[in-house]
């Protein structure tokens, strides 16, 4: 007979700001400062870690713009990490700060598994077939700074949020699979589940095909210049595919029964961000204009873009019917 976990949620919960959320939310900080910096100073002219003949300064216009959103958006993580350590940051909508963290972890948790991956693919010997990957447009050591940086943004980013839920929603993920309240997950979740799997079949299917080395569906351009490091981004793509598809199904069919509950929305939540976010991301980016021909994405790399970032969309929809069935519950038990 299935359990109904009492929410027992926790009235007006309060941010303690302890030593660890602290050095945390400095880490966060003080993390943004190398890329802002970089970027501040290629806004002012400055050909810092740019080399000669760089295709980023013939429209130096364009550049000022692209760099001044980037500024932005960085500067965003300096606000949720105030966001989740002052005590007005619990009274922001759900939504409004979900969203925001749910994109950052699907951008951020990407670089974090495949960046260190690469590093250890190129000290043994593996990396770009080619030296016309990033050297043309930067110096390799912007490289190396600006993603030590991502990574150290995502840790701590990741950290602060995880206690802030826990204090403000932790009642949400309780228990363990087998002990969901009947009807918080339901046929309208196992459809949706069914779907992504369905739509995950191609890009999964390339992403790994290419990580082993088939050429097949790739551009000119892009089988040219394979390497360890594209070698690596395929395999992640793959395993942030399969984490998405797998969190989805064990919660939308309540599989893994003995599993805390956490585990299938923690896959559910980095998997559909990941895939969604890069999906979107890639997508957009090959709607560009790109001059030479052998580098314009074929229509299967379209199709697995397009493919991850629905997959992502449709795993996240089960989550969001779920925290939202929740906490209706909660909300009549408490009422």
């Amino acid at each position: 007979m299935t359990q109904s976990l009492a929410p027992a949620p926790v009235p007006g919960p309060a941010v303690r700001l302890s030593g660890p959320r602290r050095i945390l939310r400095a880490v966060a900080v003080l993390s943004c400062v190398p890329y802002l910096g970089l970027k501040a100073a290629w806004i002012a002219g400055s050909q810092v870690g740019i080399p000669e003949g760089s295709g980023l300064l013939d429209d130096r216009v364009g550049m000022a713009v692209i760099n001044g959103l980037s500024v932005l958006l960085d500067s965003a993580v300096i606000v949720l990490a105030l966001v989740l350590t002052r005590p007005w940051g619990l009274r922001v909508p759900a939504w409004l700060l979900a969203f925001p963290v749910w994109v950052a972890t699907g951008l951020l948790a990407p670089i974090m598994a495949g960046f260190p991956a690469q590093l250890v693919v190129r000290a043994f010997g593996g990396g770009s077939v080619s030296d016309q990957g990033h050297e043309p447009f930067l110096h390799e050591w912007v490289f190396t700074v600006v993603y030590t940086g991502f990574i150290l943004q995502g840790l701590a980013l990741g950290g602060l949020f995880v206690l802030y839920a826990r204090d403000r929603w932790g009642y949400l993920w309780r228990g363990r699979v087998w002990e969901l309240p009947v009807g918080v997950v339901g046929p309208a979740h196992r459809a949706l589940a069914a779907v992504a799997a369905v739509l995950a079949l191609l890009p999964l299917t390339l992403h790994v095909l290419w990580a082993c080395g088939v050429t097949a569906g790739l551009s000119e351009g892009r089988a040219a210049d394979r390497g360890g490091d594209f070698h690596v981004l395929e395999a992640v793509h793959a395993a942030f595919l399969v984490a998405a598809v797998a969190g989805g199904f064990l919660l939308a069919f309540r599989r893994g029964r003995a599993l805390p509950a956490a585990v299938p929305l923690g896959l559910a939540w980095v998997g559909s961000g990941a895939v969604a976010c890069w999906g979107g991301w890639l997508t957009l980016a090959s709607l560009g204009g790109v001059e030479d021909i052998a580098d314009r994405p074929t229509p299967l790399m379209n199709l697995a873009y397009a493919g991850q970032m629905l997959v992502g969309f449709l795993v996240a929809a089960i989550g969001v019917y779920y925290f939202a069935e929740r906490s209706a519950r909660a909300a009549r038990r408490t009422a």
